[in-house]
């Protein structure tokens, strides 16, 4: 056990990053983090959703996650933040949950905490980096400790070579994609716990 807190919050729309959001929860949860892996309320209109089969089902298929509340953001110490891109940045219902963090951003209780983000796009020029550059610019706003993947591990040229975060095209989510994941999770644990004053030694995937 160590001692960091890791709130995974993610959107998922057909279930990739679904997928991706599942593989760092059980890679943090390997290092003995404490971890809450919660999804964005979706926020699109009923109507809308179950037009579309494979939405519907995803949304479905989450029913048992927790819905992301501000309290998970505060009593975490670290975060992950997973969404796909929707022309160049996160969807709009991950930025409806960010709307909700003014009261605690005001109070400072979302400062000096490590964060790292991930997404999807349809293909590989579709804003995966654009995405993740952007949330990190709202992340600045808030005083987190930005904790990008770099090229800090073979798995990250592997799976793609983004040094922002890991992406991957949409139901593509593949064994070098895992491998990424885990690297950028247990690199955001890492970082998170020395900032806490604990120790982890990482087990990268090139071990």
């Amino acid at each position: 056990m160590n001692n960091v807190k890791l709130a995974i919050v993610f959107y998922s729309t057909y279930g990739t990053n679904h997928e991706v959001a599942e593989t760092a929860a059980e890679a943090a949860r390997a290092t003995g983090a404490d971890v809450r892996l919660v999804r964005v309320a979706e926020t699109a209109p009923e109507e809308v959703v179950k037009g579309q089969e494979a939405w519907a089902k995803q949304l479905e298929k989450m029913q048992d996650i927790p819905v992301a509340k501000p309290d998970d953001l505060d009593w975490a110490n670290a975060y992950l933040f997973i969404a796909p891109t929707r022309f160049g940045c996160v969807p709009s219902q991950m930025r409806a949950f960010i709307d909700t963090l003014g009261g605690l951003w005001s109070q400072g209780k979302l400062a000096n905490k490590a964060v790292s983000a991930m997404t999807s796009a349809q293909n590989t020029n579709g804003g995966q980096e654009a995405t993740i550059l952007g949330l990190y610019t709202t992340l600045m706003h808030w005083g987190t400790v930005i904790v990008a993947p770099g090229y800090t591990d073979a798995a990250v040229s592997e799976a793609g070579g983004n040094p922002y975060g890991f992406s991957t095209n949409a139901g593509a989510f593949d064994d070098k994609g895992r491998a990424a994941v885990v690297h950028q999770t247990e690199r955001l644990i890492d970082v998170a716990a020395k900032l806490a004053g604990g120790q982890f030694e990482a087990q990268t995937a090139a071990a």
